[in-house]
């Protein structure tokens, strides 16, 4: 008897190991789980800035020259879409058996269309909703439907859709997705490297860590206008920003007008090295802007930080805030500075000692490798199904 041969599976993304960042590590967990699974893989992503560390995995990685901003990040809809028309083309002329599509929603479209014509199923990663996170941002409403009706197109014609939560999950209903389509296949961190063991930073001050992307919709800022409040009983006390972001600009001006040289912006910083700071510090910061149509969401820092055993201060409301509270992650406060102020003082004041059972937690609930696997299976269980309409 011929032995079947295994499942080639293209994933498209403009961000990929060894670049940092969420997806970047998501879509790793997902290629892991499919060479463990039998299948063969080609990336189809970008190429590495000069800065970037060696990179050669077992898989086929396929990188292509794109634009990328003053910071080095792809990021914009002009730094989209010189990753995303040449992709249309490399698409056409790659094998594939499945393709799965990480955001934005243009390359979404992209994979959608392409799958369309070559009669090949794709499967969609819902990491979160983009057209809800404009909610927070100063945008028109003609910019904000138009990215809904593009997010729509690409979720209603996806085979599968695998999202990282049950809220995002609902969201995803929302644009008509049927429920036997969408799979949850959870989120969470890399624990070999965001856990209690490693090196730890040594800082001259205490210090609060925020790590991660700076957007409008997460509203940073709250952590700084905090701090000013905070300095009236320890002086000493600073926060450290590793990460960038649209809304960077903004939080470095904000810095400087209210606590000056109390606030430090890092850049990105590899993995390693960020958990490092982040169990030398305090507490790690989190926020959402409240009632901006982003409260279902779990940002992916609240694992690498308590991962690593240090105590998370949540600023906002839904299901992020429920995870930090039900789960004793650390302090859910309201999105304001007196209340953040507050949380951040009590951590000053009694550091948190419950390191283990934050990291055991994470290890046992938010392991990325876990859900990798799980994506990996929908990914594979997607061939054969009949193409979306």
């Amino acid at each position: 008897m011929a032995k079947e041969k295994p499942i080639q599976v293209v994933v498209a993304t403009r961000l990929f190991a060894p670049e940092v960042g969420a997806a970047a590590f998501r879509l790793k967990a997902l290629v892991d789980g499919l060479v463990q699974q039998g299948a063969q893989v080609t990336v189809l992503t970008t190429k590495l800035p000069p800065e970037a560390p060696v990179f050669k995995p077992v898989y086929k990685v396929s990188r292509w020259p794109v634009l990328r901003d003053a910071s080095g990040y792809v990021r914009g809809y002009v730094q989209y879409l010189s990753f995303d028309i040449p992709l249309f083309f490399r698409l056409l002329l790659t094998r594939a058996d499945v393709v799965v599509s990480e955001p934005p929603p243009t390359t979404g479209v992209v994979v959608a269309l392409s799958s369309a014509l070559c009669r090949r199923p794709f499967v969609y990663y819902a990491a979160d909703i983009w057209s809800e996170a404009l909610s927070a941002m100063d945008v028109s409403s003609i910019v904000k439907n138009v990215l809904g009706a593009v997010e729509g197109f690409v979720l209603r014609r996806a085979t599968a859709v695998v999202a990282v939560s049950e809220p995002v999950a609902e969201q995803v209903a929302k644009f008509g997705v049927p429920y036997e389509r969408i799979h949850v296949v959870g989120n969470g961190v890399d624990t070999s490297v965001f856990g209690p063991s490693g090196a730890t930073a040594h800082a001259e001050n205490p210090y609060f860590i925020y790590t991660g992307t700076m957007s409008e919709w997460q509203g940073a800022g709250i952590f700084i206008e905090a701090l000013g409040k905070v300095l009236t009983e320890y002086p000493e006390t600073e926060i450290h920003f590793f990460g960038q972001g649209t809304d960077e600009p903004h939080l470095k001006e904000l810095a400087e007008a209210t606590v000056p040289g109390k606030v430090h912006f890092g850049g990105v910083v590899p993995p390693a090295q960020a958990a490092a700071w982040i169990r030398g510090a305090t507490g790690a910061l989190v926020s959402i802007k409240p009632e901006q149509g982003y409260d279902f969401a779990k940002p992916t820092k609240i694992y690498a930080a308590a991962g690593c055993g240090t105590p998370v201060i949540f600023a906002g409301q839904g299901d992020g805030a429920a995870v930090v509270h039900d789960n004793e992650l650390g302090i859910a406060t309201q999105y304001t500075a007196s209340a953040v102020a507050e949380a951040m003082l009590k951590l000053l004041r009694d550091p948190d000692q419950s390191r283990a059972q934050r990291s055991s937690w994470v290890a046992n609930n938010a392991s990325l490798q876990a859900s990798g696997k799980l994506a990996a299976a929908e990914v594979i269980a997607s061939h054969g199904k009949p193409i979306s309409p």
